[in-house]
């Protein structure tokens, strides 16, 4: 049961962070209305002409790997700094009550990663 849950998942994921990363660089989704400490934070992302870039490609290729199933705990490890800041966005600058998509990412995440618990034993140990 947890294996087609975490299936489940790890295909939503890989298709929201294709999709919304790709939306970085080809504008295919309308932009949502942004109150003016949103915009500023995303607008001195995308001043850096760095950042917001290399974000965005990470969410595509981690996107992708989640898809094909390849290198996932990877693709998991790249994006977690990646969720949990999109949840602190949303948490600081809107409330709580605009987390909910970001709850069900960090959701998602966790259990994909726990079906996948034997990859993180390493990472996850005090002393090698």
């Amino acid at each position: 049961m947890l294996n087609k849950i975490a299936l489940g998942f790890r295909l939503v994921l890989g298709l929201v962070f294709t999709v919304f990363g790709l939306n970085g660089f080809l504008s295919f989704l309308p932009a949502p209305a942004l109150s003016p400490a949103e915009g500023e934070f995303i607008g001195a992302m995308i001043k850096t002409g760095y950042f917001f870039t290399i974000v965005k490609i990470i969410e595509v290729v981690c996107g992708l790997l989640l898809l094909s199933n390849f290198f996932v705990p990877l693709a998991l490890i790249l994006l977690s700094p990646i969720v949990f800041q999109i949840f602190f966005f949303h948490l600081f600058l809107n409330g709580i009550a605009a987390t909910p998509m970001a709850i069900v990412l960090i959701i998602a995440g966790i259990t994909v990663a726990y079906s996948r618990k034997e990859s993180f034993v390493g990472v996850l140990r005090a002393k090698g």
